[in-house]
This record gives structure tokens, sequence and C-alpha cells, in this order.
């Protein structure tokens, strides 16, 4: 283990690397590398902490009452329909299938093994944020970009890429939101701050790699996860004129995908495109996390707004038809394209009920998806692409895309965003559910893993958001499952109990902490925004 590497700038100290660094590190950690994250914090670092402040006043006013609303300060950008977005950069032309996952060196062969027409590189949701995983999966996208990658299991299977034709990589950094702890930042004034977890993902990602992804005929391509506002989009597309400025490539090669998975955000699709209009390719419906989103911002106004089982919330119900058909109208109307979301349902290759009941679900989400004109759509493993594949196939035919389509038949109100209306009732099996895979979704993530096959349904890090914050509204807005019983603390506490005892202990597991986790985000009076910021902050973080 060598020494942490300190970047120096004029003023003193700027980045600090805290965390160990292990082979290859230094591959990665270059002081190249670190003058361009001391760059990024210097100029931005500030900016970020503002918009982060906004975010909780916005919070505090829907929590009050105050309903989220269309701005009026900004309807001139709505009402003028001459302006259009970048569009796709090479090799997005064609989106129809995306596979998604985690940058751990299997995952990365066996996506660009996939044959989906891009992959979405995700270091935020899929991946625990492990120091190991976050340089780990630098690394392995490094070397998949440069052609070299390979990987062999601990049962000594060798992984190689081996697809004539591999996806278009769309790296996700981690949200605005999030703190790197393994890197510290000293600012203007002198004090020490962690890193900002999302410019040390995108710009170690940007740094190496960008001019080889030109090089290739491809481009620096992101996804941009959990924005609520455009003036976090501007901040974005700030941090992109910037970085090509600084490495001295062409204005408007980074390409940008937006995920529109908060509820603001859905109030703010047309000025999100406008302010990222030289970088965007376009919009992605990130269902899981929208859901979340509705329920954070309302889990204090009162019974109308608590939602049923997570299984009851499906694609169907009035509040989230209205937002993903606001998103294909918006997308289309600004030469954008809409990308639909992931169906947790994935195949068991030694189950053929359980796969047969997978693809028929998934064949049914993507078609509805393809039928109301987006561009393309996720799946988070190989084997639903074909499914997936048929579906726009059958819609989409020769062409890349259905950008042409335009919704007008499509006019959504506020009050249609907000409609969380289902009729559905809570039962005493989906608070268990929530209990048990929150509980087991956190136990994997300690351990490293972020996304996890659980009862069949991919989980990550925001479908275990969705299901401790449905027990913590369910108790504070004194709901009742079927029967009449209290949905209470010691209710929840009592399903805790039940499944650690039923639980099979094997050593290293960390189902004792992972419950401790699921306590604090889900029955303490207080409710942290994201259960990943006091998890990691408490089990993550390493030091030299």
């Amino acid at each position: 283990m060598s020494t942490p590497t300190i970047q120096t700038t004029q003023q003193g100290p700027a980045i600090v690397v805290a965390g160990p660094i292990r082979e290859r590190y230094d591959e990665i950690l270059t002081p190249g590398a670190l003058a361009f994250l001391t760059e990024l914090h210097h100029r931005f670092a500030g900016r970020r902490h503002d918009r982060l402040a906004d975010r909780m006043r916005r919070r505090f006013e829907i929590g009050n009452g105050h309903d989220p609303r269309f701005r009026d300060d900004t309807r001139h950008i709505r009402e003028d329909a001459d302006w259009r977005v970048a569009g796709a950069g090479p090799g997005l032309e064609d989106r129809r299938v995306e596979i998604t996952g985690p940058t751990d060196p299997k995952m990365t062969i066996n996506a660009l093994n996939s044959g989906a027409k891009v992959w979405l590189a995700d270091q935020e949701d899929a991946t625990s944020p492990t120091w190991e995983n976050v340089i780990g999966g630098q690394l392995s996208l490094h070397d998949a970009i440069r052609g070299t990658l390979e990987h062999t299991s601990a049962d000594g299977k060798v992984y190689r890429v081996t697809a004539e034709q591999t996806p278009t990589i769309v790296m996700r950094p981690r949200g605005w939101h999030l703190p790197e702890k393994h890197i510290a930042f000293t600012d203007r004034t002198g004090r020490r701050l962690d890193a900002s977890a999302s410019l040390v993902d995108f710009g170690l990602y940007f740094f190496h790699n960008a001019q080889a992804l030109i090089d290739g005929g491809r481009g620096p391509y992101f996804y941009i996860a959990k924005l609520e506002s455009s003036e976090e989009a501007k901040l974005w597309n700030d941090v992109f004129t910037f970085s090509e400025e600084y490495i001295g490539i062409e204005h408007g090669t980074i390409r940008a995908t937006v995920l529109i998975e908060t509820l603001p955000a859905a109030f703010e699709m047309d000025e999100i495109l406008y302010e990222l209009r030289d970088h965007c390719a376009g919009l992605n419906a990130g269902r899981w996390d929208y859901i979340f989103s509705i329920i954070k911002n309302y889990r204090g106004r009162g019974a109308r707004f608590v939602l049923p089982d997570r299984s009851e919330v499906t694609m169907t119900v009035p509040f989230m038809r209205a937002y993903t058909e606001l998103l294909v109208k918006t997308c289309h109307r600004r030469g954008a394209f809409a990308i639909g979301g992931m169906s947790a349902f994935i195949p068991n290759r030694r189950d053929p009920e359980v796969t047969s009941r997978a693809i028929e679900k998934v064949a049914a989400d993507k078609r509805r998806e393809a039928g109301d004109g987006f561009d393309g759509t996720w799946v988070a493993h190989p084997d639903l692409i074909p499914t997936a594949r048929a579906e726009f196939d059958a819609v989409l035919g020769d062409r890349p895309n259905q950008l042409d389509r335009q919704r007008d038949d499509v006019q959504v109100r506020a009050e249609e965003l907000l409609d969380v209306r289902i009729g559905r009732p809570i039962t005493a099996d989906g608070v268990r559910d929530n209990v048990s895979v929150a509980i087991r979704y956190i136990e994997a993530w300690l351990r490293g893993i972020g996304a996890v096959a659980i009862d069949n349904l991919m989980e990550d890090a925001a479908t275990a958001e969705i299901s401790r914050s449905q027990v913590w509204q369910w108790i504070h807005q004194s709901q009742t499952v079927e029967d009449g019983t209290p949905i209470t603390a010691e209710y929840v506490e009592g399903l805790i109990a039940e499944m650690l005892a039923t639980t099979w202990r094997t050593e290293g597991n960390r189902f004792d902490d992972a419950a401790e986790v699921f306590r604090e985000v889900a029955l303490r009076p207080e409710f942290p925004a994201f259960l990943t910021l006091p998890a990691y902050s408490r089990f993550l973080v390493e030091t030299a």
C-alpha cells in the first residue's frame, strides 16, 4: 500500500486522496487527473452546495403545503417552439435497447457482450460506493475503452469481450447530493471538505477517456441522475463546457441524457433540456427514483398521499402515466430522445416458470413504452434484450427512433402529476416484503454489491429507497394493514426480528448492520433524504 496522493496548487493543498492506494490506482489517480479534479472543485463545488440548499428549501415548501407547479418565470422557454437540443452524438442514433449495470470487470464484460445498443455504465444506484468500486470501476472502463479488459473469476473462469459490435458506453456518475469521503478538497477559504462524488466520477472518467472515445468514433457520454431543477442542469452544462475547453475538444462533444426521476424535475423538463441544449441527447423516465421522490416529498402531507404496496404502484397508475406521457411529448418537441425505464422483473435460468413470467411482464412493459412513443428502453439482464428489442422493432421497423412522432394529443396538468390515487390497500405481505427487501438489499450493499436479484426482481438503491420510505410514511400516517392492524414501529420491529431469526447466516454477512441501517432510515422520527448517506458515512469509508 503506497502513500496517499496529494495534489497541490499555488493556493496550497487542494485535493487529498485519503483512501488506500491499491494496485493500479495510480493509473487513475494521476497528477493530471487530480489537477483536473482540483479545477472542477474550485470552480463548481460552491455552486453545488447552493443547489443542494435549494433542494432542502423546496422539500420544506412542499412539506408545508406548497405543491410544485410549472414555473411562471420560465414560461417563455416552454412557449418558444423554435429551440432544439443537440441530439444524438456518434453511436447514439439508435438506442432501442440499453442494458444497465455496475462497472466491476465481470459485469462490464457481460454488458459489452450483451448485444444491446447502449450500456449504462452505472457508478450510481447499481454500484455500492466502496472505494474499491469507485476506482475499480474507473479501471474497468479505462481498460474496456482500450480493448484490454479481461477478468478471471475465483473459480478460474476467464471473461473476455468477444462481441464484434459493443454497445455505446454512457456512464452514470453519482448524484450531486453524494460526497466522496476518500478524497478531500480544500476550498478557497481553507476549509477541508469532502469531494463531490459527481465531480470525482465524471472528472476521472472524462479526463482519462474522452479523447480515446472520440478516437474510437463515439464520444464522452453521460447519464445525469437525481436532478431536481434547471439550475442543477445549468451547473452540469457549465461543467461540461469547462471540461471540453480544459482538454481541448469541440464544444458540444459531450452528450448527456438526464434521468427525470424526481418530482420537481417533472415540472421542469423543458427548462432542463434548454439549459443543457448544447450537450443534451435526451431524457429518461427513471421510474423507481421517481416513485421514491413522490413519497419523500409528500410523506407528511396526510393519508391521501399514501401509496399502497410497492407492487401496486405500476406504470399505468395516473401519476406515472401523466409523467411518462409528458416526458415523451417534451422530448420529441425538442429533438431529444425519450428513453424508457427498467422493469424490475428478471429471468431465472434455473426456473423456466419464473423466466416465462418475467418475459411476459417485460414484453408488456416495453410494448407500452414503444406504443407511447419512447425511442428506447432499459433492461437489467442480457436475456431480456431480445424481448425488449422485439417490442421496439415492431414499432420502429428500420427507423432508428421515432423522434418524428409528436404527442400533440398529450396535455398534462400539474394536478395530474400529483394524482396518486390508486385505490388499493396496504397488505401485511406488502409491509413484510418492504422490510425484507430493504434489509437484504442493504446487507448486500454493505458488502459492496449494488445491484441484487431478490425474489426474482432486480433491486438497486432506488427500489430500496421506496421500500424504506413507504414503511416510514405508513407509520407516520397511522396506516393499517387490511385486517386493521396498525403499522407501528413496534409492528415493524417484529417483522425485522422475524426476518433476522429466519435468515441463514454465513461468515462475512452484514444482516445485523443492515437491520440497524434500516431502523435508522425507516423507524426514527427524522427522515434522511437518502438512506445511502448515513450508511456510506458509517460503514463504507476506509482510511489509508
